[in-house]
């Protein structure tokens, strides 16, 4: 899986892990990732991987749910 957002282009980021005495060692924040169904407009239905802050703003369309027969 990919570690970028296909929406908003997040991705990991770098940063120091500090300890109780100061002492900082690199560590990275890696975004919350998803892979999920969106539906695009024209009617379409790809598998993308999105952050989860894409999906609560709605950016994410998931295509409705077929029914079973």
């Amino acid at each position: 899986m990919s570690k970028e957002c296909d929406f908003c282009g997040k991705k990991p980021q770098t940063g120091n892990l500090v300890s109780h005495s100061n002492i900082k060692t690199k560590r990275r924040f890696i975004p919350n990732l998803q892979r999920v169904r969106h539906q695009f407009p024209d009617g379409t239905v790809r598998k993308m991987t999105v952050c989860t802050r894409c999906i609560r703003s709605g950016f994410v369309v998931k295509p409705v749910a077929r029914k079973a027969s």
